[in-house]
């Protein structure tokens, strides 16, 4: 198991650009299933998971070609279908959240699939209900083998339909979509998802000659069409790799630069810091974090303690609540954080607590920070990564800390954030892996 000591108390200085987005990557990778046509991908991040994924396809019988450090070729001319019934491909799928993209596309194109409970972050109850129950409405036939705890899904003629779904699911949306694209007649999507990678998905699938109408709003229409050809597409900056940068300039920076995030796309995100007083200077398509002394944290209009919760797009996505969560720790005033879609999302706050952090937990959906002001410096420790969105945010409390902090079960990172030590140590981070 590889680990991160990071040697706290550098201030970062420079620029530094924000990989291609990992959930959009996923999404439009597993779309290349659609087509036997070559499907050219560029802005890939070169992350664990978007890897694994890309490991994955070429066991399945997709031809893949690297064109560049972050740009695929893809063609699923010859998919072996037997490969879905073998144990590896089960193996594999359960290992790896991603897999669960597979089965829109398999279904659509294919009409079988099989499924096991994917693999991700330990962070709670992620139910893959808003899925099946969209391809049962398009018509899918679901059957489960006890003896391999695996789903065995069938729709040869799957048909469009109004759909309500239960829960804006994110990827639940971008599966039924790309399940709805060869369907026979109209299919209508209402309290769809509509995030900017959703949005790059359905424009995506539309150069592929699908019709999809409605994108970016919660109301989505999708014609069927026979049969989709190949496209070229560039995968968006992530957003959630832009605030982790922007919560570790406000913490340890010394004016940094994050260049071409593409800023119409990063809805509240900004907004967020800047309740919690961060300077966010918005240049062109970059944005600018200042050295600050202080930050402090803003008030609601009829004094209330500032509260910053989670909610579906074009609200705050809650990929981001561990890293605000760790800002506010350093910020003068008190906040209470709401994370509501995920039920252990809170709980690495007790490493911030042994870091000398003053954190209330409340329950596994609320906590309360009252900021040091800076004037009271965390501690560094030796702590583990629970999850992606927890451990970038223990290596920017790390990065902050007296001392020298250790950080095990990296992997946890590096499936979502593309070479950090290096891309961080050229700030001025002093972060060793081992």
């Amino acid at each position: 198991m590889e680990s991160f000591i990071i040697e706290g108390g550098h201030p970062l200085s420079g620029t530094i650009t924000p990989q291609g987005a990992k959930n959009e990557a996923l999404e439009v990778i597993c779309a290349s299933l659609l087509t036997s046509d070559e499907v050219r991908i560029s802005n890939i991040p070169n992350i664990l998971d978007v890897n694994n994924l890309i490991r994955l396809l070429v066991d399945i019988g997709v031809e893949v070609e690297r064109l560049g450090r972050n740009e695929y070729a893809f063609r699923a001319k010859d998919v072996c279908l037997d490969y879905l019934e073998s144990d590896e491909f089960i193996r594999k799928c359960a290992s790896l959240r991603g897999s669960v993209l597979l089965i829109g596309p398999l279904l659509a194109r294919f009409g079988r699939a099989v499924v096991t409970k994917p693999g991700g972050d330990k962070i709670g109850r992620r139910r893959l209900d808003t899925h099946f129950l969209g391809f049962k409405y398009l018509g899918a036939e679901f059957s489960h083998n006890d003896e391999r705890g695996t789903f065995e899904i069938n729709g040869r003629d799957l048909k469009g339909c109004y759909m309500l779904l239960d829960e804006a699911s994110i990827t639940g949306t971008a599966n039924i979509i790309m399940a709805a694209v060869l369907a026979k007649g109209t299919t209508t999507i209402y309290n769809a998802a509509c995030e900017p990678y959703i949005q790059q998905l359905c424009h995506m699938l539309n150069r592929m000659g699908a019709r999809i109408s409605g994108i970016a709003s919660n109301l989505l229409t999708i014609v069927g069409v026979d049969a989709l050809h190949g496209a070229s597409h560039k995968i968006l900056p992530d957003m959630i790799e832009v605030g982790s940068f922007i919560g570790m300039a406000a913490m340890v920076g010394h004016g940094i630069r994050i260049k071409d995030v593409s800023v119409r796309n990063l809805g509240i995100i900004p907004e967020a810091f800047r309740k919690l007083g961060v300077k966010v200077c918005i240049e062109g398509d970059d944005i600018v974090i200042p050295h600050m002394e202080h930050y402090e944290v803003e008030s609601f209009i009829d004094g209330s303690i500032m509260t910053l919760a989670d909610a579906p797009w074009p609200g705050l996505t809650p990929d981001l609540i561990s890293v605000l969560l760790v800002v506010a720790t350093q910020a003068n005033g008190s906040v209470l954080f709401h994370q509501k879609m995920f039920e252990s999302r809170l709980f690495f706050v007790d490493k911030l607590i042994d870091m000398g952090a003053q954190i209330i937990l409340c329950d596994p959906h609320r906590a309360v920070v009252v900021g040091h002001d800076h004037k009271k410096r965390l501690r560094a420790g030796r702590m583990s990564s629970p999850d992606i969105r927890a451990g970038i945010a223990l290596l920017i409390a790390a990065l902050s800390a007296n001392g020298t902090s250790r950080i095990d079960n990296i992997a946890q990172i590096d499936r979502g954030y593309e070479d950090i030590e290096a891309r961080l140590n050229a700030l001025g981070a002093k972060i060793e892996r081992i």
